[in-house]
């Protein structure tokens, strides 16, 4: 009988030993997991960028990192932060890596302005369009209907390098709703493409250009809708047009 009496005491005191080591586990974990999520005790002390870039604004970037994110290193989620800085209109692409013991390091590649679109969007290389902030540039005009983007960039990109071998600069190009091309030079001169074959007769002006200069009216337009021969406008002294076709 004393015998069994002492076994359940063995037993008892094996039980309490055991919830009493699980309190203390439960407790250090909730211990733990306070001081790692207080930022007073883990704070991101350093968030490094690094990249190539002019428009983005790396202060503004970190204060809004650290508005969103204002627990600890631990706390800090870095799939929030990446998707913060692609939310961003000047960064096309960001990658975040935490560093231990207290720093965040992001690598940022910059959009790459090439064109104005319809006035109030920015292309970057790729057709794709984002909103600057607040940002002036010296672009091209582009303009045409939605969807019609890439489309437009690609013809640009063509005619400005083949204009460029006469030192020709386009200041703007426009895409109508029926996919005809328009463009105006820096010169001032316009050229009407219309809707096909607008390379070759792009370089039917390139090819009539010098003839151009030669007389001794300014040119103000010229129509290259035709099979052979183009239109072209003349501006007087008065700044008034006159047509003639050849």
């Amino acid at each position: 009988m004393a015998k069994d009496t002492k076994n359940k005491s063995t037993l008892w005191g094996g039980i309490v030993f055991l919830l009493l080591v699980l309190s203390f586990i439960v407790y250090a974990g909730i211990k733990a997991h306070t001081y790692l999520q207080d930022e007073q005790q883990m704070p991101v002390q350093v968030i490094d960028f690094s990249g190539s870039y002019q428009y983005v604004d790396i202060g503004r970037l970190e204060g809004l990192i650290r508005r969103s994110q204002p627990g600890s290193f631990f706390a800090l989620d870095v799939n929030e932060v990446y998707e913060l800085l692609e939310a961003q209109p000047w960064i096309y692409r960001a990658s975040v890596r935490k560093q231990w013991p207290n720093k965040l390091n992001i690598y940022v590649v910059e959009q790459t302005p090439v064109a104005r679109w319809n006035g109030d969007l920015i292309l970057n290389p790729y057709g794709d369009t984002f909103s600057p902030e607040g940002v002036t540039i010296s672009l091209p005009d582009l303009f045409g209907p939605g969807g019609s983007e890439k489309t437009a960039l690609e013809g640009y990109n063509t005619m400005h390098a083949l204009l460029s071998t006469m030192d020709m600069q386009i200041a703007e190009l426009s895409l109508s709703e029926r996919f005809a091309w328009q463009l105006q030079l820096e010169s001032g001169i316009k050229l009407n493409l219309g809707r096909q074959a607008f390379i070759d007769r792009l370089q039917r002006f390139i090819d009539i250009y010098p003839l151009l200069m030669q007389q001794e009216k300014a040119v103000s337009y010229v129509d290259l809708r035709y099979d052979t021969g183009v239109a072209v406008g003349w501006r007087d002294a008065s700044g008034s047009t006159t047509d003639e076709e050849s």
